[in-house]
């Protein structure tokens, strides 16, 4: 015991600690929350001990393994301040607690508290109040995980940024850091990123990072680390914005971080940027990187141009610069469900490392953003995986990746995969899971995992599909509800528009076949029905979309979806006609094709000319296959005509 408090009291009291000082007061203690305050712990007796242990299990527990401890600090919140006698035997204690919970306990910052004598006014006693971090990796969990959706526009430093902070090598200035994160050539060539990568950064017990500096394979980060940082790159140019916006939709960061480039100030798709983090109620904290390259007064401009777009009605959120260890603590400590509303803003380089550090401190103290409550909601709720990538891996078989939604998956799970095209799903079952490419067991609500799938080589696997437990008893739709709000539109949005739907994992074009007002303009609301035009999708009543059409958007929320009676199997289909239960009837078909615009013509156009091709080729044999070719290359013609 007392090799692990002598190394803890020596930390507290040390000369760098003492730079990062804490607040001369601080709010009432909440009851509920990850923040703990102790006046003292001395000498408690038996009884004492074990209901401060479970006071701190509590603790761990509202923080996902991580919970703040305010020692020498009343539950009104005032800075008592402790003797380093009394500091001393607190911190045993404290170390007692956490040693039996399995628990670590790293200083975060101190702050020295003189007592003036009320006679004279002179000081007859220094005091000192510290807080610390206890940080408990769960059971049933190998770290502590969050994700962050790094935002920004192009050329903002967001790949160089995530290159040095995952590699810990400083940029040459020309971009070499960024090498590292890029995924195809042609993204190194145009130093721009156009698709959805991942990066780890990793934390050990004590707060270090653990970075690919020491650790050549991502197994090795996290095998060491107890906090694990996944990153979400996504592009920042508007010809990707789609892809944007489904890795925001699909991945549910925990955060954003908004890379605004000190130079070029908001420009771009950073407005657009921050509208959809906004839209999707995720946090938000903005690094403002390139400093190197500016003067002071440069940065000021547009760190001032940043906190009017963020005091903004639209935004409400309320800036907050970072400048040294104890704010980034003190962001970090109160980015909670309810302060997210705090947006800190930081400083730094990628090409000296400037204030890097601060970076890495905050995102070290980051807590979880969603509550015990919910967290524990997803957990028991039946499973249900969006599927977003999928490969397939010679004696492996089917591959998909994605992020389980809610419920838990295990080696063995029998798991309902769909909709097909036909909107079917079909049973198969899990033969193994990878996470962070490392095997394991079990993933739960809010895990990022890889999943091999048996029994499924004969299913045509795609980017939309989940993964649900029979119990559910799931079905496809066609049509559904939802409340919408228009963001932005130059006209106005009337019945048969078309727009791009992101919901979770499904990304489509679906029509608007009605609305209960004849026009909808910017920052209106309304209540309108989506008819997808390509297949059906699997949805759920109170889930978030956003939907675009070029520069309009809009977002909101499903309130009612239109089931399809669907059938589980394939033969099942083909036993009603051949025509995929669910599937829009002929005239409505063709309506579709009516409404369609010049590019999906000339697709069309395209697979007929194909499609007559292999006809002539095979003879006389398919005349009654010609003839329903004939039909729909009439109908090809007639929109044209109208077009």
């Amino acid at each position: 015991m007392e090799t692990r408090t002598a190394p803890l009291l020596s930390l507290v009291f040390s000369d760098n600690d003492r730079e990062a000082e804490m607040p001369e007061s601080l709010p009432p203690e909440d009851a509920e929350g990850n923040i703990e305050y102790k006046l003292k712990l001395i000498n408690p007796t038996r009884t004492r001990f074990e209901h401060l242990v479970t006071q701190m299990k509590w603790r761990l527990q509202e923080g996902h393994g991580e919970a703040i401890y305010e020692i020498g600090v009343e539950d009104s919140g005032l800075l008592a301040g402790l003797t380093a006698a009394e500091m001393s035997l607190s911190l045993k204690t404290l170390d007692r607690m956490a040693e039996k919970l399995g628990a670590t306990v790293t200083p975060l910052r101190v702050r020295q508290i003189e007592m003036e004598n009320s006679e004279n006014g002179e000081p007859v006693e220094v005091k000192h109040a510290s807080e610390l971090l206890v940080r408990k990796v769960p059971d049933d969990q190998q770290f502590i995980e969050l994700r962050v959706a790094v935002l920004g526009n192009a050329d903002a430093g967001k790949s160089t940024l995530l290159g040095t902070l995952t590699h810990g090598r400083l940029d040459n200035g020309r971009g070499r850091a960024r090498l590292n994160v890029f995924r195809h050539p042609h993204e190194i060539q145009s130093g721009r990123t156009s698709s959805v990568s991942h990066e780890i950064l990793g934390f050990d017990s004590t707060g270090q990072v653990i970075n690919y500096t020491e650790s050549r394979r991502a197994e090795d980060i996290c095998e060491n680390s107890t906090k694990l940082i996944t990153f979400v790159d996504l592009a920042g140019h508007q010809k990707y914005l789609h892809t944007t916006i489904s890795g925001l939709t699909a991945y549910a960061p925990d955060f954003v971080m908004l890379v605004v480039s000190a130079n070029t100030g908001i420009a771009g798709t950073t407005k657009e940027h921050l509208g959809l983090a906004l839209a999707l109620q995720v946090p938000i904290f903005v690094m403002v990187s390139k400093i190197d390259l500016c003067s002071a007064s440069v940065i000021e401009r547009t760190t001032q141009q940043l906190e009017r777009v963020l005091k903004s009605p639209g935004c409400k959120k309320v800036p907050f610069r970072i400048h040294g260890r104890d704010d980034a603590i003190t962001a970090a400590s109160c980015f909670t469900g309810e302060n997210y509303c705090t947006a800190p803003i930081f400083f730094t380089s990628s090409v000296t490392g400037e204030n890097l550090d601060l970076l890495t401190t905050f995102l070290n103290v980051l807590p979880q953003f969603s509550s015990l409550k919910e967290r524990e909601q997803k957990i028991q709720d039946h499973p249900e995986f969006q599927i977003d990538s999928m490969f397939k891996l010679q004696g492996t078989g089917t591959v998909v990746g994605g992020t389980l939604v809610r419920g838990v998956v295990c080696e063995g799970s029998k798991l309902l995969l769909g909709p097909t095209d036909a909107g079917e799903f079909e049973l198969v079952q899990v033969r193994s899971l990878h996470r962070n490419r490392a095997p394991c067991r079990v993933v739960r609500a809010g895990q990022a995992a890889t999943l091999a799938l048996a029994d499924s080589d004969n299913i045509v696997t795609r980017k939309g599909m989940v993964l649900v437990s029979p119990s559910l008893s799931p079905s496809s739709c066609w049509e559904f509800d939802a409340e919408v709000y228009i963001l932005y539109h130059f006209t106005a949005i009337s019945k048969n528009s078309q727009a791009t739907v992101y919901c979770g994992n499904v990304r489509q074009t679906a029509v608007i076949s009605s609305m209960d007002k004849e026009l909808l303009h910017t920052n209106e609301r309304a209540t309108v029905r989506f008819r997808f035009m390509r297949q059906p999708e699997y949805l759920q009543v109170g889930s978030c979309l956003v939907f675009r059409d070029g520069r309009n958007k809009g977002i909101g929320k499903i309130c009612k979806v239109c089931e399809s009676s669907v059938t589980k199997s394939a033969s099942a289909v083909s036993d009603a006609g051949g025509a995929g239960v669910g599937e829009p009837k002929p005239e409505v078909a063709r309506a579709g094709l009516a409404g369609a615009g010049r590019s999906e013509v000339r697709k069309v156009g395209a697979e007929v000319g194909k499609l007559k091709t292999f006809i002539g080729k095979f003879g006389p044999g398919v005349g009654k296959l010609k003839t329903q070719v004939d039909e729909v290359e009439s109908i090809d013609k007639t929109q044209t005509r109208l077009g």
